[in-house]
């Protein structure tokens, strides 16, 4: 997992599987550009990752926003000559849940730009760079809920579902470039933006390590772990395809176990188990 003089860009790094995916990449000698649309998260992340003899740009800017990300690609052709790695990583439910019929337009748009518009628009952005590398990556971070049903967030998934096709699409075009282009779905994982278990309800915890087979929601070490070796030479024949990192959660497809051990796909709580 050496990326020593690599160059590698990571969306919303700011806190969460971004900031810990740009300290694993740090970590392993690349040099690395952070986007970030929370000032103050910017401002923690450029004091904790520059370090003497490393590499960092960060910028404090909207990913969906392209003026923004141009500006961000002019600086880093300035700076590092080129782009080996892109990681689109932000994404977002927005706390919306709800019957499909009660979303409003505005809640579609806001949906759209965090979980699929930025996608489209730093990648078409930073794709002149990555062809300047002699063994491109792109990794997209999408979710479980991509390849399940998640009732009150269907447009939340509609757009991480479209994830998957854009990433097989989108690899045939660019393996003759030798770019590669994959996808990492975890399950829920425990971050700033979503501190799953302090949402359980605090009489639910004790199922936690019931609801996913491997016991534990998720960390964000594990999903940089995915996204290291998605872009190392490790997975040099690995493109157009999904990692999936989620404990077990998406083979159980709803088994869960009760208190005593026993497997079941009956609700084992009443309500959704969160402090919601």
């Amino acid at each position: 997992m050496d990326f020593t003089d690599k160059c590698m860009l990571i969306t919303g790094g700011g806190a969460g599987i971004g900031l810990a995916t740009a300290q694993a990449f740090l970590e392993q000698g690349a040099r690395v550009a952070v986007m970030e649309i929370d000032a103050q998260r910017a401002d923690h992340a450029r004091a904790l990752l520059t370090k003497p003899g490393a590499e960092v740009l960060v910028l404090q800017g909207d990913a969906a926003d392209a003026a923004a990300v141009r500006e961000l690609g002019a600086q880093i052709g300035q700076r590092f000559g080129r782009l080996d790695i892109l990681v689109n990583n932000v994404g977002d439910f927005l706390r919306i849940a709800k019957p499909f019929e009660d979303y409003t337009d505005g809640e579609i748009a806001s949906l759209y730009a965090a979980n699929l518009g930025h996608v489209f628009t730093v990648t078409r952005a930073m794709l002149p760079l990555l062809r300047r590398s002699d063994a491109g990556n792109i990794v997209s971070v999408s979710s479980i809920e991509a390849f399940r049903g998640i009732p009150y967030c269907s447009v939340y998934g509609a757009f991480k579902a479209a994830i998957t096709g854009f990433t097989q699409s989108l690899a045939l075009e660019l393996a003759p470039a030798g770019i590669r282009v994959n996808l990492i779905a975890p399950e829920t994982t425990e971050t700033p933006q979503v501190p799953v278990s302090q949402m359980v309800a605090a009489e639910h915890r004790h199922h936690i390590p019931s609801w996913i087979p491997l016991g534990r929601f998720g960390t964000p070490q594990d999903i940089a772990d995915g996204i290291l070796f998605l872009a190392s030479p490790r997975a040099a024949w690995i493109t157009g395809t999904a990692l999936h990192v989620n404990g077990g959660a998406l083979a159980a497809a709803g088994w869960y176990r009760d208190p005593s051990g026993a497997w079941t796909n009956m609700p084992v709580i009443a309500g959704n188990g969160m402090n919601l």
